[in-house]
C-alpha cells in the first residue's frame, strides 16, 4: 500500500508540471505558510480587548496599568498597529488581509470542529476529514499540498515544515511523505551549524517545559532562519503555538505579549528572506490561524464546536502576485480549506486538478496574468 501510494503521488508530480500554464507565469518561485495558532481575528483587527486587561477576567499578572501602557491605545487603529506592527505596516499595506467581520469580510474553517489537528488537516489538505476528530488522531491518511510539491522535481528537497507542536509529524505524514520536519521538542542541532546547534540543544535539554508536547516559540525561531539560511527551501510551512497555549492558561497578558512576539518572528523571517538573492521579491508569505476562539470574559479561553465563533479565523497574504488592496471588506467568505491550493497556485501548480475534493485557491490573491 505504501508503494502505491508514493507511485500515486509521483503521477500526481508529473501531471502538475504540465498543468495551468497561466499560472507558471506567476512571480511567486517560494511560499511560506505561517500560522498562529489559535489567534483570534478581534486581536488582529481591533488589538487588545479592555475587557480582558485586568486580573479578574484576563487572569494577567502584570498591573493592569502597565499592560495598558504597553498595549492599550484608545483609536483602533493604533492599537492594533501597537500589538501587530508589521502586520500592519508591511503586510497589510502592501498584501492583503481577510476576516474583519465588522467591515463584512469572514474567513472560517469548514470542518466543524474548531480545534488544532482538524484545522491543519484542513488547511494544508484543502478540504475537512471528519475522521480527525481528536488531536491525537496520529498519521494523516490525507495527502497535503507540501508532500504533493516534494514529488515534483523541481521542489524536492527543498520543502520543509519547522513547529512547536510534535503533532505536526503526524499532520504531515512526516513518515510517508519524506518532508523535513522539525517538531516539538526534538532537538535541532542535526539541521543547524555546529555552534547554534549544541547552544540551542542545551537550552531544549535544559529549560524548564511549560508544556511536554510543544516547545517555545523563541526556541523554534533561530533553528528556523538556520535551516532557511542554509537549506533554502522553496515551500515551508511554520507554526507558532504560544497564543494558544496561553489562552488556555487564562494569561490574557502572556497571549498580547506572544502575539506580539509572533508579529516579531514573522518580520525578522521576511526581512531574513529579503535580503536573500533566493527570496527577495519573489516570496509569497501566507499567514493565518488554524481556529478561533470564544469570546466574552470566558470563552475567549477556549475554542471547539461549542465555543461560539472559535469557527472564525483570518487569512494575510503578501507577495509579488498579491496586488495591494489592504484590509479587504464586504467580500463575503473566504475559507481555510482555499489555503492549499493557494499555496499551489502561487507556484504555478494545480493542487486542486489532482485533489478535486480540495477547495479552489483564493483568486482575489493571485495577480491576473496577461
Amino acid at each position: 500500500m505504501f508503494r502505491l501510494q508514493k507511485m500515486g503521488l509521483f503521477l500526481l508530480a508529473a501531471v502538475a508540471t504540465t498543468a495551468l500554464p497561466a499560472l507558471a507565469q506567476q512571480k511567486t518561485r517560494n511560499v511560506v505558510l505561517i500560522v498562529c495558532d489559535g489567534l483570534r481575528w478581534q486581536e488582529v483587527f481591533t488589538g487588545a480587548d479592555p475587557t480582558l486587561l485586568n486580573p479578574e477576567h484576563g487572569g494577567i499578572w502584570a498591573t493592569p496599568e502597565a499592560l495598558r501602557r504597553e498595549y492599550w491605545r484608545e483609536d483602533v487603529t493604533e492599537r492594533r498597529k501597537t500589538l501587530f506592527p508589521f502586520l500592519w505596516s508591511v503586510v497589510e499595506t502592501k498584501g492583503q488581509i481577510f476576516g474583519n467581520q465588522a467591515k463584512g469580510s469572514v474567513a472560517h474553517v469548514t470542518n466543524g470542529k474548531a480545534f488544532s489537528y482538524p484545522g491543519y488537516n484542513e488547511m494544508i489538505t484543502g478540504h475537512p476529514d471528519a475522521r480527525i476528530d481528536s488531536n491525537q488522531f496520529g498519521p494523516n491518511p490525507n495527502v497535503n499540498v507540501f508532500e504533493w510539491l516534494n514529488q515534483i522535481p523541481e521542489f524536492r528537497g527543498h520543502v520543509a515544515v519547522y513547529g512547536t507542536w510534535d503533532a505536526f509529524t503526524d499532520i504531515f505524514n512526516q513518515k510517508r511523505s519524506g518532508l523535513v520536519v522539525q517538531a516539538g521538542w526534538d532537538p535541532p542541532s542535526k539541521r543547524m551549524s555546529t555552534a547554534r546547534g549544541e547552544m540551542l540543544d542545551g537550552l531544549y535539554r535544559t529549560t524548564t517545559r511549560y508544556e511536554d508536547d510543544a516547545t517555545y516559540d523563541a526556541f523554534l525561531q533561530p533553528a528556523l532562519l538556520d535551516y532557511v539560511r542554509n537549506a533554502h527551501p522553496r515551500a515551508l510551512f511554520v507554526g507558532y503555538g504560544e497564543t494558544d497555549t496561553w489562552a488556555h492558561s487564562g494569561r490574557y497578558d502572556l497571549v498580547l505579549q506572544s502575539a506580539h512576539h509572533f508579529d516579531q518572528f514573522v518580520e525578522q523571517l521576511w526581512e531574513t528572506m529579503q535580503q536573500m538573492p533566493e527570496y527577495r521579491d519573489q516570496t509569497t508569505f501566507i499567514l493565518t490561524a488554524d481556529h478561533g476562539r470564544g469570546s466574552g470574559l470566558v470563552e475567549w479561553k477556549d475554542h471547539g464546536a461549542q465555543a461560539k465563533g472559535s469557527e472564525n479565523i483570518w487569512i494575510a497574504v503578501i507577495g509579488p502576485d498579491t496586488s495591494p488592496l489592504h484590509e479587504r471588506g464586504n467580500l463575503g467568505e473566504v475559507t481555510q480549506a482555499q489555503i492549499a491550493a493557494t499555496v499551489a497556485a502561487l507556484l504555478g501548480k494545480d493542487f486542486r486538478s489532482q485533489v478535486p475534493e480540495a477547495a479552489p485557491p483564493l483568486s482575489d490573491v493571485l495577480r491576473p496574468t496577461n
